[in-house]
């Protein structure tokens, strides 16, 4: 079964760009690019991280600025 996790607000410059990452940041996948419009967002938690207990949503707006956010799984 698939590990959802609901992207519920976003701040700064449209489109945001969308990223899952393990807490090292040694792996990131990119998920998907959206805009307010797309908000509420289901982000999938890729296979690969699906057994950790964290990952780190990161989301990256059109002027490069980051917001990382850490969740539990």
């Amino acid at each position: 079964m698939p590990t959802n996790i609901t992207l519920t607000t976003v701040s700064g410059s449209s489109p945001f760009h969308i990223y899952v990452c393990d807490t090292g940041f040694t792996a990131c996948i990119y998920v998907d690019t959206v805009t307010p419009i797309d908000i509420p967002y289901q982000i999938q938690i890729p296979p690969l991280f699906t057994s950790l207990p964290n990952v780190v949503i990161n989301v990256k707006d059109s002027n490069d600025c980051s917001l990382n956010q850490t969740v539990s799984l």
